[in-house]
């Protein structure tokens, strides 16, 4: 709906109102005539004739009517370009490469995947209002700089899908373990996610990052039927019923992994996907080759040197060195302060000390945790922890 009305007003910002505008009508003309047999439809035509009603009303862009007015029935024409797929296709054109990397992942976020800025902001591990003023700069830069909403050519793609790969990670991410509400998993967001993984792996079938990066997903879809039990409680890794896993998935996954290290030098998504991929073919928890792991890890922290994957190493760090080890992994990531308000990071040292038998001090980072937490489910996963510490 978006990407069809920004063919229409050639600006973000005025085709996100159009879009608003139809939902808010919607809602009024619903509850008295119903819903439609086609409501996304309906939406798209609303939306679309509310931007064109907006664009002819501006003196500014009078001149530009003529290659806006249309027939009511009929629709936009596609924009030519390599891209087959009107979402994938507004995802590449809002990754444009005169924005920040991180002003591109956000605002294509927020306005193509239609991710909210507080999830967005608990990605990026920075305050609301930080991200929200961020994204707000991203389209101001946007309209001055005169960026058009234009589909970049195939010999302009290479320099885009990195980008893209983030936003699909991280809007993945967003609905693997929703940031807030009382639903662990929004599956709205990670079969969207999924989705446009697998366009883009038709798209770009050489491109071993692309693999690498739907692999990882996949193992991660594999195990979406196990990760609470039957009374949604979260069940750790540990705890899930492997045999429940979609073993096509994984088998899937497997593949796409070696395609992704063996195509070229290891990039971050295919060392992702290989690390996600060893704990899928482990036959238990214990049984995994930590190890291996451990090693994954360390080829990925050069490659990406970020604090999560730091935190992330120092699970694999406690199970072949012991948790006294990774402690002092985290007790330099406490020092470093990025993950200042990553509640994950409590979460991890709570289990530490608590496998150390240090349980008062285990029950305090379990409340740490807690307290940073926003989602239900994990709140009640935490609760339950730090009332057996």
């Amino acid at each position: 709906m978006l990407a069809a009305t920004v063919r229409v007003t050639r600006d973000l910002d005025e085709a996100e109102e159009a879009v608003q505008d139809a939902y808010l009508q919607a809602l009024k003309r619903w509850a008295d005539d119903g819903v439609p047999d086609r409501p996304g439809a309906w939406l798209t035509t609303v939306a679309r004739r509310t931007a064109l009603n907006g664009v002819r009303h501006r003196e500014v862009l009078r001149r530009k009517l003529p290659l806006l007015v249309e027939p009511d029935t009929a629709e936009p024409p596609e924009p030519a370009g390599p891209i087959p797929d009107d979402r994938l296709r507004l995802v590449f054109t809002c990754c444009h490469p005169a924005l920040a990397q991180e002003a591109q992942v956000a605002l294509t976020l927020r306005l193509v995947c239609g991710v909210a800025t507080a999830d967005i902001a608990h990605a990026f591990l920075v305050p609301e209002p930080t991200m929200a003023a961020r994204i707000t700069r991203a389209k101001k830069k946007i309209a001055a700089a005169r960026i058009p909403y234009a589909v970049p050519a195939a010999e302009d793609l290479p320099e885009r899908v990195s980008v893209v790969l983030t936003v699909l990670h991280l809007l993945y991410a967003a609905g693997h373990t929703a940031p807030s509400g009382d639903d662990l998993v929004r599956d709205e967001l990670t079969g969207r996610a999924l989705d446009l993984a697998r366009m883009l792996r038709a798209l770009l079938p050489a491109d071993t990052e692309v693999a690498g990066l739907l692999a990882l997903l996949l193992v991660h879809q594999a195990r979406r039927a196990t990760r609470t039990d039957d009374g949604g409680r979260l069940l750790r890794l540990e705890e899930q019923d492997r045999s429940r896993w979609d073993t096509a998935m994984v088998a899937e996954a497997d593949r796409l992994v070696v395609e992704a290290l063996e195509g070229g030098p290891p990039g971050r998504f295919g060392v992702q996907a290989a690390i996600a991929a060893l704990h899928a073919q482990a036959p238990s928890y214990a049984e995994t080759d930590w190890p291996q792991i451990l090693t994954l890890y360390d080829v990925l922290l050069r490659l990406w040197p970020s604090p999560v994957v730091a935190l992330n190493r120092a699970v694999a760090v406690a199970m072949v060195d012991g948790p006294a080890a990774a402690l002092a992994e985290i007790a330099r990531l406490e020092d470093d302060g990025r993950l200042a308000g990553y509640r994950y990071l409590p979460a991890t040292k709570a289990d530490l000390l608590h496998r150390l038998g240090r349980d008062a001090e285990a029950a305090d980072a379990y409340r740490a945790a807690l307290a940073l937490s926003e989602n239900a489910v994990e709140q009640e996963f935490l609760a339950a922890r730090l009332s057996g510490a």
